[in-house]
């Protein structure tokens, strides 16, 4: 395992976040131990080719899945990524459904969420420069073209839009809890989305999120057989998805523009207020 500086001619353009499942796609792959100002990131980062692109992979939870979701280091990750050269981050999520609409077994790409988590760190912007950055549309638009034409080559069906109302976590939602998110007319539930996808964006990088629907929640409306989601049902669906999240996975690798061609960039522009 090596160590790694900024500039050591370690790169990659793509990072991948999720399930220590994708350790297995990269060839020509190597583990670096980064080390950032925010402290070490949740995993070592393996640098291999992934679909004739060089790809940066980050176990969310660590290793093991060790890690949990109140406790990830959001900004380690981030940072840790950035200094690999990555402009763009596609994410694997297991949710749950608070809508009929929204099945165990279906995908979903995002593009809105609403936060409801506490205490964690989640901006990079703590002292000067004061930074006020906009997150009204917080997944970037190009990714969530390229990964919607992929569900459509593969011949697999994606919700192509779907707002995550983020929890603190470790703890599944109480029924009262999940009855009042599905009437503010949220789409699913998640507990890691924030604030990595405000991070990533605070670093001019495009991020992309792909949901794994792995239960109804408890309090969804008309639907009284809903049993309490255990974490053993989500392991259970997220595996069975798993070939079908690879290939998907590897088709947006390989279709991703080389170039950011969308306003993520830019999206400190206007934001950093000046002295």
């Amino acid at each position: 395992m090596l160590s790694f500086v900024a500039g050591d001619g370690i790169s990659a353009e793509i990072g991948i976040i999720g399930g220590s499942g994708f350790y297995s796609l990269l060839s020509d792959a190597e583990t670096v131990e980064v080390e950032t100002e925010y402290g070490a990131p949740s995993s070592p980062i393996t640098v291999g080719d992934f679909n004739g692109r060089r790809v940066a992979f980050i176990a969310r939870h660590g290793a093991k899945h060790t890690i949990p979701p109140h406790k990830v280091p959001y900004k380690a990750n981030i940072a840790a990524l950035d200094s690999l050269g990555v402009k763009r981050i596609v994410t694997t999520n297991a949710v749950g459904s608070l809508s009929p609409k929204y099945k165990p077994g279906d995908f979903a790409l995002l593009d809105q969420f609403v936060n409801m988590t506490h205490g964690r760190d989640d901006t990079f912007f703590h002292s000067n420069p004061v930074v006020h950055i906009s997150t009204a549309d917080p997944y970037c638009h190009e990714l969530r073209g390229v990964a919607s034409r992929a569900f459509d080559k593969l011949h697999i069906n994606a919700h192509k839009t779907a707002t995550v109302v983020v929890v603190n976590g470790p703890r599944f939602s109480t029924k009262a809890e999940s009855r009042f998110y599905s009437s503010m007319g949220f789409d699913l539930i998640n507990m890691t989305q924030y604030p990595e996808v405000v991070l990533a964006k605070e670093k001019r990088m495009c991020y992309l999120g792909i949901a794994i629907v792995t239960d109804y929640d408890v309090g969804l409306e008309g639907q009284t057989d809903v049993e309490p989601v255990t974490f053993e049902q989500v392991s259970k669906i997220f595996g069975e998805n798993m070939s079908r999240i690879k290939g998907i996975m590897g088709e947006i690798v390989s279709s991703t523009p080389k170039e950011q061609g969308c306003n993520c960039r830019n999206s400190l522009d206007g934001a950093v207020v000046s002295n």
